[in-house]
């Protein structure tokens, strides 16, 4: 779940989740985020980018964890065909996060007054 604590955004992930991740829960801080799009079919060349590594994956059911590419490193959370948001930063250890879509992880988007983009 998307969080927003004194202008640092945060994924909380359950342990499970960063077991599979192989990684802790991604910070960032919400004045570097660019934009926020949402996307129907997360497991496009659009949507994924590059190699998972660390991670775990499986196509068209999961991927946690990491997706290194020639632009940075993208941090993912999908779960079969949901849609998903993707979170573009600046300045961050993650060039992007993509996330799932859900009506807690928008209004956080929407509390922090960025415009999400379809």
């Amino acid at each position: 779940m998307l969080e927003n604590y004194l202008g640092s955004l945060s994924f909380r992930l359950t342990r499970l989740e960063k077991v599979g991740a192989l990684s802790g829960d991604p910070t960032a801080l919400a004045s570097n985020l660019i934009s926020v799009t949402q996307e129907q079919n997360p497991w496009t060349k659009t949507v994924l980018r590059g190699v998972r590594a660390p991670g775990t994956g499986f196509p068209y059911r999961i991927m946690l964890g990491t997706m290194k590419h020639k632009g940075g490193k993208d941090f993912c959370v999908i779960y079969r065909k949901n849609p998903v948001l993707v979170l573009e930063f600046q300045n961050e250890k993650y060039v992007r996060w993509v996330i799932p879509d859900n009506p807690a992880n928008r209004a956080v988007i929407e509390g922090i007054g960025i415009k999400l983009n379809s």
